[in-house]
């Protein structure tokens, strides 16, 4: 059984957390930054340096191709994304297109050519954190979003997608989009505690959450701080702080996975001395089935609507995204789970509460993720931390999991 060089995944994970890295050992870089660009620039030349073709489709997305001996049949896609959230961690990602890289490289080593061809991809924007929404290149390539939808989405500096990627050379072009996928396999950090928890180095993931994403606006009266009395107030930030708990307590109903979040708030102005006018924040929910999901975000609009009355405040909600819940196809799963036993190495199943770009690719091709430990639990955060022995096994897995799908045909 062939195993993967855990030095050398070790030293990839490494300089490429270099690029945009912090001081305490996070990594900042957005999608279609000048950070983002120096990641994708060292991604090709590895994959160039490997003998592999390098192609970049008008999304931007890289696919780095070992060409199979049936280069007419539909290959074997392994990937994640390499952008991150601002002072985020290493692994989230990266660790998913680097087993990719990884995973051909020992195969380039060994001189075994499988019969499909196996492309490593790196997507582009999937974490959202510049372009809202998340996952919007997989996103369009599953008919999700328009392309000019995905061109023109704007960050706070009110610049555009599609101007950045031009900017940073990496938009390509609609010919290099995959013309089919038979499988697609995305390696991923668990970004929870549930694997250390049980002592278990690896998971095979089932399914993610469905996610709704709203804004909400709520607008009050900006009065001075002082001559203002309390009883006649229209203050939008202690409506913002309301709905905050309140949404909080709203999941605490609901057993676990269940979960909501406000994870954006801005008041105006943000002056000390001056009541704020205006909030615009953020909330979302994530269910594992759709009726759930629906039942969440309708009790949180009404929650919304409910505090924003009692405070006297006007307010405005968007649903700008909506998913629903995902299951990934039982055969990629059963390919990762035989390969797992086969090296011996203890794992679960579960279900992924995060968003993947392995949502979207789902709707078009049969998929399935392999969670890796995350330390603490700790994700999004410049402490994220990983083992580097359940990283090398995560890798051996996806290795034989791809080389036994390269040889299969779906019925």
């Amino acid at each position: 059984m062939l195993r993967t060089n855990g030095e050398r995944l070790k030293a990839s994970l490494l300089e490429m957390g270099s690029i945009g890295g912090t001081p305490v050992g996070g990594v900042t870089r957005p999608s279609l930054t000048d950070e983002d660009k120096l990641g994708r620039d060292l991604l090709a030349s590895w994959a160039r340096s490997a003998g592999l073709a390098v192609r970049v489709d008008d999304l931007g997305n890289m696919y780095l191709r070992l060409e199979g001996a049936d280069s007419t049949a539909a290959p074997v896609l392994i990937g994640s994304h390499n952008d991150s959230v601002p002072k985020g961690g290493k692994f989230d990602g990266a660790l998913g297109v680097l087993t990719g890289l990884e995973v051909v490289r020992t195969l380039v080593d060994a001189g075994v050519r499988p019969r499909r061809s196996i492309e490593v991809v790196n997507f582009t924007n999937e974490e959202g954190a510049r372009f809202e929404p998340a996952m919007m290149s997989s996103g369009v390539l599953a008919g999700s979003f328009t392309r000019e939808y995905f061109y023109s989405r704007q960050d706070r500096e009110g610049k555009s997608l599609g101007s950045e990627l031009e900017r940073i050379g990496y938009k390509g072009s609609a010919e290099n989009r995959p013309k089919a996928i038979h499988a697609y396999i995305e390696p991923h950090i668990e970004q929870g505690p549930v694997l250390e928890a049980e002592g278990l180095p690896l998971a095979i993931v089932e399914g993610i959450l469905g996610i709704v994403w709203m804004n909400i606006t709520l607008t009050g009266q900006s009065e001075h701080a002082g001559s203002s009395p309390m009883r006649r107030r229209r203050d939008a930030l202690v409506a913002a702080g309301r709905i905050v708990a309140g949404i909080r307590d709203l999941a605490l109903e609901y057993p676990d996975p269940i979960v909501a979040t406000v994870g954006r708030l801005q008041p105006f102005p943000g002056v000390i001395n001056q009541i704020p006018g205006q909030v615009v924040m953020s909330a979302e929910t994530r269910h594992p089935t759709m009726s759930g999901l629906e039942e969440g975000a309708d009790r949180m609009q009404e929650l919304i609507k409910r505090i924003a009355a009692e405070e006297r405040v006007d307010v405005e909600t968007d649903v700008f995204w909506k998913i629903a819940p995902t299951v990934f196809d039982e055969r990629v799963l059963s390919a990762l789970e035989e390969s797992v036993k086969s090296l011996g190495i203890p794992y679960r199943r579960m279900t992924s509460s995060p968003g993947h770009d392995a949502k979207y690719i789902a709707e078009i091709a049969p998929t399935g993720m392999l969670f890796v430990r995350t330390i603490g639990g700790r994700s999004h955060c410049e402490t994220e931390d990983i083992l580097w022995a359940d990283a090398q096994g995560a890798a051996d897995v996806v290795l034989n999991a791809a080389l036994k799908l390269c040889e299969v045909d779906w019925t």
